[in-house]
């Protein structure tokens, strides 16, 4: 496939823009031509020429059909051929360049970026910590590279699949949309089969590889296709974008089932600036999650910094919903788990009765809940079904009800006899008011709804 540096001869037009330090060149018609230039590190966004003149359509589309024309003549080149056409668009791929071509309607004005490569790196320029070069070796792994488009993904991609290829001696494949990796001749590089990654899938199966290179995985689609194959035993690199190494295990959740996460992806490299920004593992273990009590142990997912081993979040069910919650914190804030739980039963309470209500923790496992009397019956429900739900849903709860003496002096319940409804306001009606909208002047004693949690309580303030 293609060679650093090497394409065939551009149009020259073209070819004075595309200077040694330009990475991207940008072209639309009614616009001067820009650049991305510079080093991977600091790249930047200019003119490409001081007093540049705009590119009018009918030069855009002659450049059009010059690409087309040396996709033709290079026919014998297996780096120069049409990867994506489709009405209003085209991916040319011309040697080490990648061409984007758009014209109306898909896009307002004819346009063409071109993308090349600034640097091809070998695994050793990173400096990597030698537990994860081992880590990569092991051919039996899921890994993500994530990062900021141009930050440097493909590159260390390229980089991994040569290591494996000339030191490890693995078998290595690709699947690829667009098939732009610089990679040596014995790595065979597979587009999508009829347009489909899934069938293309089903193909690499059959020729038996160690390890494959999938660029980029981007589709909820691609990223259950990046499972299949993961589950079918075959080492797995997946190139995404993400913000950061969480958000990428974030894109899986949803699309694999959370039993199957660690299996499927255990490893993230996350790239910025070039350069390898920060390194996770994921470690499936069964224990109650941090905060939690012995009796409340389920399966979590612990995503570790690696090499050193720190807890950073965990993952696990709550609810009908998967949570990633920060381990640890500043003291003195009110812990991920507590903001978690109380976001639950606010959430709960309020489809059920229609009215904020106040949460105040006293423990990691027991909380104070206030409510407006009126809604008692409501909030509790017909024989206590609410109250049961609110434990099947959220978890792990027995509830008695008991008179409340007063409200902490800290908190004041609202006068909804008064009026006094500021934050406790039903989200579809007006809340009632005794006497048929007269003022009382006094507020009626409020009651409490008392939970237990294992062997923790929890008092609903009602």
């Amino acid at each position: 496939m293609a060679t650093h540096g090497d394409h065939p001869d551009l149009p020259s037009a073209v070819n004075a823009l595309l200077t040694e330090e330009v990475s991207t060149l940008f072209l639309k018609a009614g616009c001067t031509a820009r650049v991305k230039a510079g080093h991977i590190t600091t790249l930047v966004l200019r003119e490409a020429e001081e007093n540049g003149v705009a590119w009018d359509a009918p030069a855009m589309m002659q450049v059009m059909d010059e690409f087309r024309a040396l996709v033709d003549a290079n026919d014998d080149r297996s780096d120069c051929f049409l990867e994506i056409d489709r009405k209003g668009c085209q991916v040319i791929q011309l040697g080490d360049l990648r061409i984007t071509m758009a014209w109306p309607p898909f896009s307002d004005a004819h346009e063409i970026t071109i993308v090349r490569p600034v640097a091809r790196l070998e695994l050793d320029a990173y400096d990597l910590d030698q537990r994860l070069i081992d880590r990569l070796s092991d051919h039996h792994r899921g890994v993500f590279i994530s990062g900021r488009p141009g930050s440097g993904k493909t590159t260390l991609a390229q980089a991994i699949a040569s290591y494996l290829d000339h030191t490890v001696g693995a078998m290595v494949k690709t699947m690829e949309a667009p098939r732009d990796l610089q990679l040596a001749d014995r790595i065979t590089q597979y587009a999508p089969l009829e347009g489909d990654l899934e069938k293309t899938a089903e193909v690499i199966f059959l020729v038996r590889p160690d390890f494959v290179i999938f660029d980029e995985v981007r589709r909820a689609r691609d990223f259950e296709i990046f499972a299949d194959v993961r589950l079918a035993g075959v080492g797995l690199l997946g190139v995404t974008h993400a913000n950061s190494a969480l958000e990428a295990v974030q894109r899986l959740i949803g699309k694999v089932e959370l039993g199957l996460v660690s299996q499927v992806l255990d490893t993230i490299i996350h790239v910025e600036r070039g350069q390898v920004a920060q390194v996770l593992e994921l470690r499936m273990t069964v224990k109650p999650p941090s905060g939690m009590q012995e009796e409340l142990a389920r399966p979590v997912i612990e995503v570790v910094t690696f090499p050193d081993g720190e807890v950073t979040h965990e993952m696990f069910a709550f609810g009908q919903e998967i949570a990633v919650v920060p381990v640890g914190g500043p003291g003195g804030r009110e812990s991920p788990l507590r903001r978690l739980a109380k976001d639950q039963l606010l959430h709960h309470i309020r489809q059920w009765v229609g009215v904020e209500c106040q949460v105040v923790f006293t423990s990691d496992v027991s909380a104070t809940i206030y409510a407006p009397k009126h809604m008692v019956a409501p909030l509790i429900g017909k024989g206590g079904d609410n109250v049961r739900q609110l434990q099947e849903e959220v978890g792990g709860f027995r509830c008695a009800s008991n008179p409340s003496r007063t409200c902490p002096t800290a908190w004041n319940a609202p006068d909804v006899t008064s009026g006094a409804t500021d934050g406790w306001t039903s989200r579809t009606a007006a809340p009632s008011t005794a006497g048929h909208g007269k003022r009382t002047g006094t507020t009626a004693a409020p009651r409490r709804v008392r939970v237990e949690r294992a062997s923790a309580t929890a008092e609903i303030h009602v």
